[in-house]
């Protein structure tokens, strides 16, 4: 008789790298509309407010789908290298 493992999938790991893989496609495509995409993110960071992103191939949505938090955390260890 074979015993059954538990697998472990660590859900913060794999929310984060699709926060930060959507930033950056976020990003790139503020950029290409002529925006600034980082004052753009940052008023909506602070703020809550998802008005501060433009609406262009649906940035306000895609963004809105994480929350600022989770954002916040991937941004910061990214920055630190960690």
């Amino acid at each position: 008789m074979l015993k059954d493992k538990t697998t472990v999938i660590d859900t913060k790991s794999i929310i984060n790298a699709n926060a930060k893989e959507e930033l950056h496609k976020i990003c790139d495509d503020l950029d290409e509309r002529g925006y600034n995409s980082t004052k753009q993110i940052v008023a909506y960071l602070v703020s809550g407010d998802p008005g501060y992103i433009s609406s262009y191939k649906e940035c306000r949505n895609r963004i809105a789908k994480f929350k600022r938090e989770d954002l916040l955390e991937v941004m910061l260890v990214d920055f630190l290298n960690k």
